[in-house]
């Protein structure tokens, strides 16, 4: 979202406020309704709230499904791409969706990336240029309550293979 010249400027946490910052001016994420309330420095950990607003209600009275997709869509292919750098390319390939409960509450979706899932994503990426694989994450209350979960497929590649591989898409196609 954010190129490398601006983050030089910033410490890292002043960064990742900035960040916060804008992903909330962001329309998927402002216009759903959701929030971003906690990005980590290192852009491994961040928080997203939705509250039962005008603009998130359905017409049962309950949270939108669409607003809880739509705030929590683009935020590990976001978090991947800082913490992975220009480098690499990474994609959101799609999404599968589990509505478990109607939500009336305020409800959060905690994006954890640790250690062992960056080294698996880049041991794998380094053996074989790609690799594609599926995050979960889930919509909570302060009781623990699950109203939603996400089951994200997510794409990663070194950035010169994934270009000598489009390439190889065009030649085919002429």
């Amino acid at each position: 979202m954010f190129t490398n010249k601006i983050k030089k400027y910033f410490s890292p946490s002043a960064y990742a406020s900035f960040y916060r910052f804008g992903l909330n001016l962001w329309p998927c994420i402002r216009g759903g309704g959701g929030k971003v309330t906690y990005i980590s420095d290192d852009f491994k950990r961040l928080t997203v709230q939705l509250k039962l607003r005008l603009r998130t209600r359905n017409v049962v009275g309950t949270i939108y499904g669409g607003s809880m997709y739509a705030s929590t869509d683009p935020m590990f292919m976001l978090m991947l791409l800082e913490i992975l750098g220009p480098e690499y390319v990474v994609w959101d390939k799609g999404c599968t969706i589990r509505f478990k409960k109607p939500a009336t509450r305020v409800i959060e979706a905690k994006f954890i990336i640790t250690d062992e899932m960056l080294e698996e994503i880049l041991k794998n990426v380094h053996a074989a240029g790609e690799h594609s694989f599926t995050w979960k994450t889930d919509y909570r209350d302060s009781d623990n309550q699950v109203y939603c979960e996400f089951d994200k497929l997510m794409y990663v590649a070194k950035k010169d293979f994934y270009k000598e591989k489009l390439k190889k898409r065009e030649t085919q196609k002429q």
